[in-house]
Order: C-alpha cells, then sequence, then structure tokens
C-alpha cells in the first residue's frame, strides 16, 4: 500500500515543489494520510524555497509553497519512498541511474497518471513566462487526480 510518494524534477524549484503542494492539499481533502516530499536530481537550489514565480501560480489556486526547500534525490529515497515519480523523461533516466535495480518499480513518470492531458511530461517553466507555471498546474493537478484514483488497486 502507497504510504509516501516523492516527486522529483531536475532543480527542485518549479515542478517538483508545486507537484508536492498540490498532492499534499489533494490528500488533506480526501482524507488520506500520505507523507509527501520532493527532490531534484541535481544540487543546484539546495536549501532553497520554490521559485517566486512557482509559489505566486500556486498561491492563485490555494497551494502554500513557502514552507518547502529544495533538497538533492539521494539513493535512500528509492527505499523509503513508495513511489517516486519525475517530471519528464530526461529527470527519470537520470534517477534510474542513481536507483537501486531492486527498487526500479517505484519509479514513474508522474504524466503517466493522467494519460487524458495529452502530454508525457510535466514542461520545465523556469525560462519561460507565466503561462508555462499555469500548465505545470494545470498537468500536476491532473495527475495528482490520477495517482489519488490509483491508490487503492496499488
Amino acid at each position: 500500500m502507497t504510504r509516501r510518494i516523492l516527486f522529483f524534477c531536475m532543480g527542485n524549484i518549479c515542478r517538483s515543489p508545486t507537484a508536492e503542494g498540490v498532492m499534499r492539499a489533494k490528500l488533506k481533502a480526501a482524507g488520506l494520510d500520505i507523507e509527501v516530499d520532493s527532490a531534484g536530481t541535481h544540487g543546484y537550489h539546495v536549501g532553497a524555497p520554490p521559485d517566486e514565480r512557482s509559489q505566486e501560480h500556486a498561491l492563485k489556486r490555494g497551494y502554500d509553497l513557502s514552507a518547502l526547500r529544495a533538497r538533492r534525490l539521494v539513493a535512500q529515497d528509492f527505499e523509503r519512498f513508495d513511489l517516486v515519480l519525475a517530471m519528464d523523461g530526461d529527470n527519470l533516466a537520470n534517477a534510474q541511474r542513481l536507483c537501486p535495480p531492486g527498487q526500479r518499480h517505484r519509479l514513474q513518470l508522474l504524466m503517466d497518471y493522467a494519460p487524458h492531458a495529452g502530454k508525457p511530461h510535466v514542461p520545465d517553466p523556469y525560462y519561460g513566462g507565466a503561462a508555462g507555471f499555469e500548465e505545470v498546474l494545470d498537468l500536476v493537478e491532473a495527475a495528482c487526480d490520477g495517482v489519488i484514483a490509483s491508490l487503492g488497486t496499488r
């Protein structure tokens, strides 16, 4: 049974903390007690809060990301978390190199939980404008709903 979920992207300041904040809110609303965290495959921003634009757009939808801090994905995460969800294929490949072979079944793409969204990856909004951060929220909300719907079958 799924009790711990980890989201990850490259720097852990845009996509994965957004997913963490969205999932925490959705789990709380559903009355589910599941631990949620996020990390990055690179250590560029360790200890930093989410990107101000991520925080601003998330807050407009009722998700407060201000207490979150970036951390780097570590090999122990694959033992600790039941689901380890990547935002895109490049970061999935990076994580597969770090993941012990016996834990690879825990690694998946987040967007596999929202096939109806028509996107295989959550695009990185860092170098774009407001529309990119809104798209991240749209995709993450849809995928988090899919993850929650699947919890009864895992």
